[in-house]
């Protein structure tokens, strides 16, 4: 399946537990048109389904909002009706049915504690200490930092496509101030309501989509009012709507999601 270009290969696990070795899931995603992510979706108490992610890299990570949302579709298409609940490692994420073949996920609240991105030490988040490029005249400096259930960097840039993201994302993901690594965004705001968007995944490279970045751009925006608290994130695979709700403080992603194809390993 996809989620605007995110590309997933999905297991059911429900019955029969799948576990793969780092090297199985490079292998399946290398032969899946170069999958961004392997999901398992697993028994669970605490909601209808848990959803396990490893990256194309091998690494198992705790969160993929574009994978949420497919999920969901497959719980639909059983038969679940109104909202369901998908347990994943960084918390229970709801999604609901939303117009046409989209599926709306309450992503959470953002969290913005330097120590909850994590970063390596206490600094502002919503511009933090690092630079690419001449320290006294970096091409990018100061991203802003947002965690959706995994951490993400985001750049607000003048003009998206004058930056060489295959090789400034490696630079920053593996920068020192994170300890973790970390999702890189960049972000040009086209209005207040209408953002441009490419992120270079954490263990997956650049890819067609990323919807916690999504969100984590949307929510760097509004903290440095640069965008209203709903706008359309424009990514290479398609459109993605985010709203930052003021009342609840969740962050409410929708999107479109499409089957590539099934068959059994």
């Amino acid at each position: 399946m996809n989620g605007c270009g995110n590309r997933f290969v999905i297991f059911d696990a429900r019955e029969a537990a799948f576990r793969p070795a780092a090297e199985d899931v490079r292998r399946i995603a290398k032969a899946s048109n170069n999958a961004d992510q392997v999901i398992a979706m697993e028994p669970s108490e605490a909601g209808d389904v848990f959803m396990r992610i490893w990256n194309a890299d091998g690494s198992e990570v705790e969160a993929c909002g574009n994978a949420t949302r497919c999920v969901a579709r497959l719980l639909f298409d059983e038969g679940a009706t109104g909202d369901v609940t998908i347990a994943t490692a960084a918390g229970l994420l709801e999604a609901r049915p939303a117009l046409g073949d989209e599926v709306t996920v309450d992503m959470g609240e953002p969290k913005l504690a330097w120590e909850d991105i994590p970063l390596a030490e206490k600094m502002d988040t919503r511009g933090v200490d690092v630079k690419i490029g001449p320290i006294d005249n970096p091409i990018l400096s100061r991203p802003a930092c947002v965690n959706m259930g995994n951490p993400h960097a985001v750049f607000f840039v003048e003009d998206i496509g004058a930056h060489d993201i295959p090789a400034v994302g490696p630079l920053v993901e593996g920068h020192m101030l994170f300890p973790e690594g970390v999702n890189v965004g960049f972000a040009q705001v086209l209005d207040r309501d209408r953002v441009r968007l490419r992120v270079w995944e954490r263990g997956a490279g650049l890819t067609l989509a990323c919807g916690t970045g999504a969100c984590a751009a949307l929510v760097a925006g509004v903290r440095l009012n640069r965008c209203d608290r709903e706008a359309r994130m424009a990514l290479d695979g398609g459109e993605l709507t985010i709203h930052w709700d003021d009342a609840t403080g969740h962050v409410f992603m929708t999107g479109p999601v499409a089957f590539d194809g099934t068959g059994q390993l």
